[in-house]
């Protein structure tokens, strides 16, 4: 295993993982301080940037929990694909007390995405997915609720996924996760009046098909805009809102591609009335498409609406914290809303 870490290093300068684990620290997460517990989670392969950032918390005074995930688990869900795949329901339901201690004992939280051998949590049924992230959310809410950060680390896996050679892919990485996030801001401020002031989002697309003109009309006259440079993801560059979920009306063609759980999703499309998707279809990967929809009644509902804003990424990859930043482009999201959008202080009683 060591070799493999040390090979890994000598595929990312030093100082390129300095640079970008300050970022993580300093910009995303405002700094640490003693009185800080940092979770920082991650699979093994990602271990060049996960040392860089333990070191770092311990120099700021703070008390790292390195949290490093199996490489059946995708993200470090509470349970592996393997307990999906082959646990019932009621060990799906035995997560032990202290799971959820350490996620409650943490003040602050990175996760850094890569995948070793992405085929190894493929390949669930709808069901197995969906009982997964049933039992997965506590703990994500928990997260959500700590200041908290997540980033990519490349890896060969990936790559192969995005279809590029190493080398360019660890480049583009690299460079897009070294630059200095805090410039987007200002681009950002010019849209966020607009959309302040607005009171419908309408979405015009082309169904590829049949030539057809779709149009999605969104309600954000309750919603405000928010401003993201680094705050959560890195890279980053969206500007979003989250519309009135009980009013999304008409339809919608999403062509770019993403890779959601390492299963790419292409040509999808959505029929929205009340709010609610009633109609779906995927190109390709329809089962898993379903799957995500089918999770809930919440994830038959639109989250947020966003406009990509980093012209710094040239070439659009698959992976979802990558696709939605590229300048130029827009992206929807099903499911969760989110509290900022709707009030300054979620934790107020408008929130």
């Amino acid at each position: 295993a060591s070799d493999v870490y040390k090979r890994q290093e000598m595929m990312i300068a030093t100082k390129d993982l300095e640079v970008w684990a300050g970022f993580l620290l300093d910009h995303s997460l405002r700094g640490i301080t003693a009185d800080d517990r940092v979770m920082i989670k991650g699979e093994s392969v990602c271990w060049p940037l996960m040392a860089v950032l333990e070191r770092k918390v311990i120099e700021a005074g703070g008390v790292p929990d390195v949290y490093v995930i199996p490489p059946n688990n995708e993200r470090g869900r509470v349970w592996s694909a393997d307990m999906a795949r082959f646990g019932n329901e009621e060990q799906m339901g035995a997560a032990p007390e202290w799971h959820e201690q350490r996620y409650q004992s943490m003040t602050k939280y990175i996760e850094v995405l890569g995948a070793e051998d992405p085929e190894q949590f493929m390949g669930l049924t709808a069901e197995q997915s969906q009982a997964l992230a049933a039992a997965d959310r506590p703990f994500a809410n928990i997260r959500l609720s700590k200041p908290w950060v997540i980033t990519l680390f490349p890896t060969a896996a990936s790559a192969k996924q995005e279809e590029m050679d190493f080398d360019a892919y660890r480049d583009f990485i690299v460079g897009a996760s070294t630059t200095d996030p805090r410039p987007l801001l200002e681009a950002e401020k010019l849209l966020a009046p607009v959309i302040d002031s607005g009171k419908t989002f309408r979405i015009v697309t082309e169904h590829p098909t049949d030539g057809r003109e779709l149009t999605l009309e969104l309600d954000i006259a309750d919603g405000h805009a928010v401003m993201s440079y680094g705050l959560r993801n890195f890279p980053d560059g969206e500007i979003f809102t989250s519309p009135n979920a009980n009013a999304s009306e008409g339809e919608i063609f999403v062509d770019l591609p993403v890779n959601y759980g390492g299963n790419d999703i292409k040509g999808i499309y959505l029929r929205f009335e009340g709010g609610k998707i009633v109609e779906y279809k995927a190109d390709e990967g329809h089962e898993h498409l379903a799957a995500i929809i089918e999770t809930d009644a919440g994830s038959h509902r639109l989250g947020e609406v966003a406009l990509g804003m980093n012209p710094g990424l040239d070439r659009v990859l698959k992976h979802p914290l990558f696709v939605e930043k590229v300048g130029g482009t827009l992206h929807i999201a099903i499911g969760l809303s989110y509290e900022d959008c709707f009030a300054e202080d979620p934790g107020s009683e408008e929130g």
